[in-house]
This record gives C-alpha cells, sequence and structure tokens, in this order.
C-alpha cells in the first residue's frame, strides 16, 4: 500500500538507490605498481569471479606488473563464466601463472590450463570435467574448448579431452568410460604441467621471478555482490520482484513499497550484469526507454497500440541482451514471466481483500433486490403553496397538501408556520421562499 508521507519515502528511494549505484560502478584502482599480481580464484566459478579476473588483467598491464600469479582452489562452476575467464587469460599480454594449491576441477581446469604456466602443490588434483546435463552437444563444445586451450598452451589436447569426455580413452592413464583426473604427481610425469612446487615462493623463484615484490588483488564487495546477483535463481527472483513491484504499484493509488521494492530489485538486476561486462549501459537506457513508453501507452494513450509493442520489445529485449546467450536470456525471462503472473494473481486476490482496498473501493452492490430505489422527482409540487412545519435555517420540513416535505430556502429563514410557494425542484431538492396573503407567484 501506498506510503502516506511522500517526502521521508523519497528520501529513503534515493538514498538506496544512490548508495547501489556508487558501491556497484565506483572504480576500484590498485596503487601497487609492478611485480608479482596475485590474484586468488577460490570457491564456486561465476560472472562475478569473470568480471573480476577481467579487471585483474586489466590492472596489471595498466600497472606494469611482472606477471599474474593466478592461485587456484575450486571444485568448479560454470563453464560459461570459465570461458570468459580462459578469453581474458589467453589474451593477457602480462604473462600469467597458475598455481593449483589444492584442486583445480571442472571449470577451474579449463581456467588452469588457459596459463601459461601451470603448477600444482604436492597433493593437489586437477580435471572432473564433465559438464552438467551430460549431452552429446554439451559435451562436445567443453571438449573443444579444453582441446583449443591445452593446445594454444603447448599442452596435450588428449589428456585435456579425457578430463571432459569418458569416451577419450589414455593407454595406461584412464580407461573409456571414466573421467579423468590427474593428481599433481602424475600430471608432472607426463609433461601436462610445469613442475610440482609446495609455496608461492617456490613457484616464482623456479620460474625466475624469485626477486620480484609480490601484492594480492581481492575482489571487491561490488564484485562479489555482483556474482551472487547475477546467479540464475537470483537474477530470476530480481525479475520477478521487479515486475511484480512495478504492476502492483500500478494497480494502488500512490507511489510505495512495491514501487520501491521493483525499482531496487531492477537495478540489481541490471547493475550486478554491469559490474561483471554481461551489460553495459546501453542495456540499460533500452530498459529505461521500454519502460518510460509502456507508461506511456498507460497513463497517456487509450488502449494499446504501438508505444506499447515497442516498449515490450524494448524491456524484453535489455533483459534478454543482459546474458551471456540469447537462449539464456529468453529461458530465465520466460519463468520471470510466468512466476510474475502468479504472483500477481495470488497478489490481487490478498489485496482486494485487505481492509485498506475496502475503504478505497466501494464493494456493496446497491440494487432493488438489496431494498433500494432510486428517489423519484417532485416536480408535481412546482409553484405549490404550504406551510412551514418547522423553521427553515434555510432546510426544514414543509407541508403542502397534507404531506411533509424537506425543502431550503434561498438562503434566509423562514419561521415556523409561515405560508411557503415552491419555486424550484432540482432533483430531491425543493426549494421554496416565503409568501404574503397577496403574494403569490404564478
Amino acid at each position: 500500500m501506498a506510503w502516506s508521507h511522500p517526502q521521508p519515502r523519497r528520501i529513503v528511494v534515493s538514498t538506496v538507490l544512490i548508495w547501489l549505484l556508487v558501491g556497484l560502478f565506483w572504480p576500484q584502482m590498485s596503487m601497487a605498481g609492478g611485480g608479482i599480481q596475485v590474484v586468488p580464484i577460490r570457491g564456486t566459478i561465476e560472472w562475478g569471479l569473470a568480471g573480476f579476473i577481467r579487471r585483474a588483467v586489466h590492472e596489471a598491464e595498466n600497472q606494469n606488473a611482472t606477471a599474474i600469479l593466478l592461485e587456484i582452489n575450486t571444485f568448479g562452476g560454470r563453464v560459461d563464466a570459465a570461458t570468459e575467464i580462459r578469453d581474458a587469460l589467453l589474451g593477457s599480454p602480462v604473462p600469467v601463472i597458475a598455481f593449483v594449491t589444492e584442486r583445480a576441477w571442472s571449470a577451474g581446469a579449463l581456467i588452469a590450463m588457459a596459463s601459461e604456466h601451470l603448477v600444482m602443490a604436492p597433493g593437489a588434483s586437477i580435471g572432473a570435467a564433465e559438464p552438467r546435463p551430460a549431452e552429446e552437444k554439451t559435451i562436445s563444445a567443453v571438449r573443444a574448448e579444453f582441446e583449443a586451450t591445452a593446445q594454444g598452451r603447448g599442452r596435450d589436447p588428449q589428456v585435456a579431452a579425457a578430463m571432459v569426455d569418458k569416451d577419450v580413452s589414455i593407454k595406461g592413464l584412464v580407461a573409456e568410460g571414466k573421467i579423468l583426473t590427474l593428481s599433481a604427481n602424475k600430471a608432472a610425469d607426463i609433461g601436462f604441467i610445469d613442475f610440482v612446487a609446495s609455496s608461492r615462493r617456490e613457484v616464482l623463484q623456479r620460474l625466475g621471478y624469485g626477486d620480484q615484490s609480490t601484492y594480492e588483488l581481492r575482489p571487491t564487495w561490488a564484485e562479489r555482490t555482483a556474482g551472487f546477483l547475477t546467479q540464475p535463481g537470483v537474477s530470476s527472483l530480481l525479475l520477478i520482484l521487479g515486475f511484480a513491484g512495478l504492476i502492483f504499484e500500478i494497480l494502488t493509488p500512490g507511489f510505495g513499497v512495491p514501487g520501491t521494492v521493483g525499482i531496487i530489485s531492477l537495478v540489481l538486476f541490471f547493475g550486478g550484469r554491469m559490474v561483471i561486462g554481461l551489460a553495459g549501459w546501453e542495456v540499460a537506457v533500452l530498459f529505461v526507454v521500454g519502460m518510460i513508453l509502456l507508461l506511456v501507452e498507460v497513463f497517456v494513450i487509450p488502449g494499446f497500440g504501438l508505444a506499447g509493442i515497442l516498449g515490450l520489445g524494448a524491456v524484453f529485449g535489455s533483459i534478454v541482451l543482459s546474458y551471456a546467450t540469447a537462449e539464456a536470456g529468453v529461458a530465465s525471462l520466460s519463468i520471470a514471466l510466468v512466476a510474475t503472473v502468479l504472483v500477481v494473481a495470488l497478489g490481487w486476490r490478498y489485496i482486494r481483500r485487505s481492509s485498506a482496498w475496502q475503504r478505497l473501493v466501494l464493494s456493496t452492490r446497491i440494487d432493488r433486490e438489496g431494498g433500494y430505489t432510486a428517489p423519484t422527482s417532485r416536480v408535481d409540487l412546482l409553484g405549490k403553496i404550504g406551510k412551514s412545519q418547522t423553521p427553515l435555517r434555510p432546510s426544514g420540513i414543509i407541508e403542502i397538501e397534507g404531506q411533509r416535505v424537506d425543502a431550503v430556502t434561498e438562503g434566509g429563514f423562514i419561521a415556523e408556520d409561515t405560508p411557503v410557494q415552491v419555486i424550484s425542484v432540482e432533483g430531491n431538492r425543493i426549494v421554496v421562499r416565503m409568501i404574503g396573503p397577496d403574494d403569490v407567484i404564478a
């Protein structure tokens, strides 16, 4: 329901939106220069991490870093996000070193193989990259990425393929029907990695960077938040809250909680994607233009025409463009629309039953079956003479031909038992004037 005090409401909404925008888009600059840039890759591989790695590569180049050292410990995650990281590492003008401290499984294996140098700690492992769902099309695409990445860095593409596709067998290494996962020692024995090292210092010394200083780059809170906001389930939830909030705001008077929640949800949806590079300002502008066209269609132009169609196209198009692939965008949009319809339908039933809505809308029918009859006009009394039964100040009761009738004067006072004449009948309003014995109006 609408808030009763608009000024505090505007202050709160404006403060929240400004805080979100500043936090999401405030530039994060490293003050270091030269040396080895250490970048941790831990936890799930997602889009927030992809944005962080792109920033790391960009800053390493700008700060004239000698090399980038990735310290990897991950069970994997999103293949599409890992592919973005892989492309950033392959295109890096600064040499990249991957140091697998514990494990680089699934999508993490692709990131490790994209590095110029690949080192593993004793007891670490790499591989186990069969995609889910394990469909032929998906396996073929991911296998090709692994093979191309390994070959581009001078590593055995068959070993990389065996990490993805269980139909690939390598004599003495992995049998058909099994997915390949390599221990550090085994990977070193077959020459798939550079060497095994027990610490960051040993890695740098053996690669000739022992005299270089190191500085660690960490994800900003905005990048961590963006990684959470761009997860499929969270993104769909933000779209549902955004759509439902704006629809409820249109259906209810004033501007209040639903509209605030809707706007903040959409800011988070697009803001998270802009932080990690999935969407640019042009996508957000396209969405705003679409919303403006829809508002014009709803409040300015009667019916539903060109403005509404263009508005829907712009809104839906901006959402689809904010995803890595059109298929993912369409799927997420479809889920959000279906869920929004259900939420609005259920919410509307609740709103209509609420006490606040009952105060705004007349829900009782007034009809003949309910005992209501429309009042009849008393035009037949026009010009007739009667007598006031009560003082008229200016309203009161008069008697005409034995009937007691409510009446009003022209504005003056008429005492009780005074002769009056009806001079006007306006619906149920009977207007009278005081008369004397010889002052009868025809």
